[in-house]
């Protein structure tokens, strides 16, 4: 069965009729059916009639032309017409099966999503379950991270020690108990402040300033900050202060930490003060000694000079070496104060090794033979050569040695053993002082370098000495690089070595002699013994010395003489201070001129005392001859002031003032520029703590104040980039307020460089 119900005919005359169109085709069939009814009505009149009736063909003809028309007509319509339906019914099938199979993709589509939709279901259903039992765990966290906050919290405000956390804007987010008691207000009256709206005005700044600094650095702190509470109570805290950064490693604020370290402070306070009054105790302890010592050195370095018999300069020498002993204990007394405050001074300086040697051994010689003693000098080395050493150091190390190997031994030799070895890296001296003695026992050994140490051997006992000279030795040695050791054996002998690093140095320049003019001087010493070998010292040099016991005698003197030149001050009158009579002088315009020269056994404490007085020098008793024509020299030769002006070491121009600083040395002295310095160092730190807080409030005009107030500050002490920086804040109209205080923070440090460039440059000169 075919599969549409149209004749092959139909389907095939349907195809001619689109190949060659309705008109043609329907001529055509017309033709042919008249030719056809022509040829049949031929056939037919020859059958019936045996001859050809052409009437008929003709009727035939004409009925065929007639009715062809109509039935082409009528057959094309319907061939048209099936054919259309054909196409119709095609098209319909066509349609059909498309919209079967999108039927059927979207069966199979929507079977898909059904169970995708169940999948989906019953994942939601599992999420569901999984969320409801997330949610059960954040509850139960949520719960446990309270009680843990409650209890951190409890912690935190049971601690003695204070917290409180700054955001990243610099208010205050979180704080303890402590912190609340110590600032007198409640958290909630300190969230959401700043530390100026919280501290007291005196605190503010410096608070402000440490906490920029930990923003800025990164790096945590730690200080510690005294701190008055509302109720007049004086703390001290150790404060540390930590930035707070997040995952991402971005500061979000500043954890501050602190420990109440008052009880500590007050010991320390205890502490400075004791020793205060025990620098004060040996102090006054030196220069009630030094006194008479003064006086015995004196009147035998005179004697010494004078026409004496050997017997007779045996005695003086004996009188002066005992001397020299008994300062060396002084020394050791003092050294003693400076190791216990740290503050030991080692001055290096280009020494002649053999004549530093000559010295010791004449020392050495001399001590050995007033006791009946052999002394041997052995010397390993190239000694013509000059080293970089601390003479005074090593020459009170050596004494002590040998005083002590003196001391020790009754009968036999003390030696000393010299080696200066010039091919190491770096050089080194070794020094041994050997003794044929008593010898030191070896459980003693271990301890002899102790401080006040004294041996338990009855013999060691029933000699007289204080217990430091060893002890103040090793801290000597040390100080310089160096090591101190001991070997001995009981009843053989002690040996002593000393190892010192050193390295070669140029023969220092010989200083051309300076002329001075005669003086008058007034010399102001109560002790008469004192005051007279002061006086022949400078009655050799050809000056005129007037003598005043009082402090109340030299101000008449003062005030009588016309031609003074110079004073030379005694610290300690009767009556009163040396720093009195200096002061005054320096109140009269008359007496302001006059150069002063402080007479002291302890210079530095004298110096002290004269702060913010301008002073012309120093000379320690007993009186240094050599120091006394330098000073001299310095002060009243013309050579010897130019060459003192053009030694000055100058720093870069660009940090300092040089002009200006080289005006106020000279003329307000080296001391009161010191003291401007000191002064500048104190209110620094206000300066930038104020601009640091006027560029957290964006005030433009209290920040320009603030700026000229440092300028002005910095110009007074020549600190010229200083004073132009500050000068370039002043005069900034729209200052990036953002970063102008990290440009502070450096501001501070670069300051902080300068200064310590500015006290070099004031001590050089």
């Amino acid at each position: 069965m075919s599969q549409y119900p149209v004749h092959p005919l139909v389907r095939r005359l349907a195809a001619v009729l689109k190949l060659w169109g309705w008109l043609q085709l329907a001529s055509l069939m017309i033709l042919f059916l008249m030719l056809s009814s022509g040829l049949l009505a031929l056939a037919v009149s020859l059958i019936l009639y045996n001859q050809v009736h052409w009437h008929m063909v003709a009727i035939a003809l004409m009925v065929a032309a007639v009715a062809a028309p109509v039935f082409v007509a009528i057959l094309l319509y319907l061939v048209r017409h099936l054919d259309a339906a054909l196409f119709y019914l095609k098209d319909s099938a066509r349609q059909e099966t498309l919209l079967n199979e999108n039927l059927q993709e979207n069966i199979r589509q929507l079977n898909f999503e059904i169970e995708e939709r169940k999948k989906a279901f019953q994942a939601k259903r599992r999420a569901i379950d999984e969320l409801r039992k997330e949610i059960s765990e954040r509850k139960k966290t949520q719960i446990e991270l309270e009680e843990q906050s409650l209890l951190m919290k409890s912690i935190v405000d049971s601690s003695p020690d204070l917290f409180y956390y700054r955001d990243e804007t610099g208010r205050f987010a979180s704080c303890n108990k402590m912190f609340e008691q110590l600032i007198g207000k409640t958290s909630a009256e300190l969230i959401g402040h700043y530390p100026s709206e919280i501290y007291s005005p005196d605190i503010a700044p410096a608070a402000i300033l440490t906490d920029h600094e930990v923003s800025v650095n990164q790096a945590e702190l730690t200080l510690d900050i005294e701190y008055t509470t509302p109720q007049g109570q004086v703390m001290w805290f150790e404060m540390r202060k930590v930035p707070f950064f997040d995952r991402q490693s971005r500061y979000i604020g500043l954890l501050g930490f602190g420990r109440d370290i008052t009880s500590r402070k007050l010991a320390e306070q205890a502490l400075e003060r004791a020793y205060q009054d025990k620098g004060k105790f040996i102090a006054t302890l030196s220069h009630e000694l030094r006194t008479p010592l003064n006086g015995i050195v004196g009147l035998t370095r005179r004697l010494l000079q004078t026409g004496l018999t050997d017997e007779q300069r045996s005695w003086s020498n004996t009188i002066f070496s005992s001397a020299e002993t008994l300062g060396n204990i002084f020394n050791d007394i003092i050294d003693l104060d400076k190791i216990d405050r740290q503050d030991l001074d080692i001055a290096c300086q280009s020494v002649d090794l053999a004549q530093f040697i000559g010295d010791i051994a004449n020392f050495a010689e001399l001590i050995c033979q007033q006791k009946g003693l052999q002394f041997k000098l052995q010397q390993i080395g190239d000694f013509q050569v000059f080293a970089r050493l601390d003479p005074t150091r090593v020459r009170q190390v050596l004494w002590n040695l040998l005083n002590n190997a003196v001391k020790f031994t009754a009968k036999g030799t003390v030696s000393l053993y010299c080696e200066f070895v010039a091919d190491a890296e770096p050089c080194h001296l070794i020094f041994m002082v050997s003794d044929t003695g008593i010898g030191i026992a070896p459980q003693e050994q271990t301890r002899i370098f102790d401080m006040y140490y004294k041996s338990s051997d009855g013999r060691r006992l029933s000699i007289v000495g204080s217990g430091i000279g060893l002890s103040v030795s090793k801290a000597l040695t040390e100080a310089m690089g160096g090591q101190i050791s001991l070997q001995s054996q009981l009843n053989q002998g002690s040996s002593f070595s000393v190892h010192l690093p050193t390295e070669l140095m140029a023969e220092p320049a010989q200083v051309a002699a300076v002329s001075c003019p005669s003086l008058t001087i007034l010399l102001v010493e109560d002790v008469p013994l004192n005051a007279e070998i002061a006086s022949n010292l400078l009655e050799q040099r050809g000056h005129l010395v007037i003598h005043a016991e009082t402090g109340e005698d030299a101000l008449a003197l003062l005030e009588t003489e016309d031609d003074i030149d110079l004073v030379l001050l005694d610290m300690q009158l009767p009556d009163m201070t040396g720093d009195q009579i200096a002061r005054f002088m320096k109140e009269e315009p008359h007496l302001a001129q006059i150069p002063i020269v402080v007479l002291s056994a302890n210079v530095r404490k004298a110096e002290q005392q004269l702060a913010g007085i301008q002073i012309a020098g120093s000379l320690a008793k007993p009186i240094n001859t050599t120091n006394l024509d330098q000073v001299l020299a310095q002060l009243f030769s013309p050579s010897m002031v130019r060459s003192v002006q053009t030694v000055v070491t100058t720093p870069q121009d660009t940090v300092l003032d040089i002009n200006t600083l080289q005006d106020y040395l000279q003329s307000l002295g080296k001391t009161s520029v010191k003291r401007s310095i000191q002064l500048f160092q104190q209110v620094l730190p206000g300066y930038i703590n104020k601009m640091l807080e006027t560029a957290t409030q964006q005030d433009l005009t209290e920040f320009q104040e603030a700026a000229h107030k440092l300028k002005g500050a910095a110009s007074s002490v020549g600190l010229l980039w200083v004073q132009q920086q500050a000068k370039q804040l002043e005069q900034e109209e729209q200052p990036n307020w953002q970063s102008i205080e990290r440009q502070l923070i450096e501001f501070h440090l670069t300051i902080e460089r300068h200064l310590a460039a500015l006290h070099e440059y004031v001590e050089q000169y």
